[in-house]
């Protein structure tokens, strides 16, 4: 069973990879050009899929770094006050 598991696991990864790669823009994959990382997926099973997954892949877009906006309570709010 455990076998079985590693196998399904291992055929499911490279499946991932080389369709997340084959269906990218070529100005969305990075570090190598596409067509690269198809070839690195299809001749090194398993590392390439894993390899393209941390490596080429775009990054997702982060919140720009910024903490979030602190609610301010309405009697400490300049513009709550104006208002009344």
């Amino acid at each position: 069973m455990t076998r079985v598991l590693f196998i399904v696991l291992t055929i499911g990864i490279q499946l991932y990879g080389l369709i997340d790669c084959a269906q990218r823009e070529d100005s969305e994959v990075r570090s190598l050009p596409r067509w690269g990382w198809l070839i690195i997926i299809v001749l090194v099973p398993t590392l390439g899929a894993v390899a393209y997954l941390i490596a080429g892949r775009p990054k997702r877009p982060g919140n720009g770094g910024r903490k979030p906006k602190r609610s301010i309570a309405p009697d400490d709010d300049p513009d709550f006050l104006r208002g009344l």
